[in-house]
Order: C-alpha cells, then structure tokens, then sequence
C-alpha cells in the first residue's frame, strides 16, 4: 500500500508543467474572439426585468384561477412574494452600479461593494418577510412563497438562456 502512495505522489509531482500556461493578452483576445459565448456577463438588470415580469404573470394567474372571494388576497399575495424577491435584487444591483461608478475603485473595493451589497439584499429580505408578515396578516403564504422562489429561479433561467 506505501508504494501505490508513492507512486501517485511521483506521477503528481510529474505532471507536465504547460498542463496550466498563462496566457497573453494577444492570445485572451484571439480566445475571446474565437468563443465569445464564453466571456459573455449575464446583465443584472435583464433578471430584475425577469422577475419583474414573472411576479406580474404569477399574479394574473392567480386573479383569473382564484376563487372570487379570495381572488384580490391570492393576487396581492403573489404580488408581495414577487417585490420581496425582486426589490433586495434591484438594491444589490443599485449598490454594484454605484461602485462601478467610483473613480477610485479598486478590485478590493469592487470586492467590498459585491459583499456589502449582498448583505443589503439579505437584510432587505428578512425585513420584508417579517414586514408584511406583521403588517399585512390576512397574505397566503403560498403564493407569496410561490412567486418568491420562482423569482429567486430567474437567476438560473437567465443563466442558461445566455
């Protein structure tokens, strides 16, 4: 058993050393031309869009399939799922911008910005949920909770759409 160790030890220690080669900048821009499916960034604003337009579809079903008199608390349901999904998005968003803006940015900076945002978005988000769980008591939840992970999914349907 001490010798197969030790001979994986050796082949590992053998590896070719070109297996990871740095590349220039003439050959990243000769990459990025022949795959430019590859280098392409998933816009922010185009998933805030997604979800803005799928918690208005969520809420229209739910006002043309609901009962009538549960019609109007199924759909504002639906509609609170929704804006507490997208509004900690549209914040992160907001926060990101805003540093891309700053003159004096650095990679460390850009860094900050990414964590500080998201936890802006968390906060945003446990502050709705527990807003509107106090504040409005009559919501069902299942709607709410619906619309609010179908808009958290937006971020993988715009992934795999690009």
């Amino acid at each position: 058993m001490n010798k197969e160790r030790s001979i994986k030890a050796v082949e590992w220690d053998d590896q070719d050393e070109d297996a990871f080669k740095a590349l220039s900048k003439v050959e990243m821009d000769a990459l990025r031309k022949a795959k430019p499916k590859s280098f392409a960034s998933i816009n922010g604003w185009l998933v805030v869009v997604g979800q803005v337009v799928l918690t208005l579809t969520i809420a229209s079903f739910c006002y043309f399939f609901a009962e009538s008199s549960d019609r109007v608390v199924y759909t504002y349901s639906a509609l609170v799922g929704g804006l507490i999904g997208f509004l900690p998005s549209t914040l992160f968003l907001v926060r990101l911008e805003a540093a891309k803006k700053n003159v004096k940015s650095s990679p460390g900076g850009y860094l900050a910005a990414v964590v500080s945002g998201e936890f802006i978005k968390i906060l945003a988000t446990i502050l709705l949920f527990i807003g509107f769980a106090l504040k409005q008591p009559d919501l069902k939840w299942i709607p709410l909770l619906v619309t609010y992970l179908a808009t958290l999914k937006c971020y993988l349907l715009v992934w795999f759409w690009r």
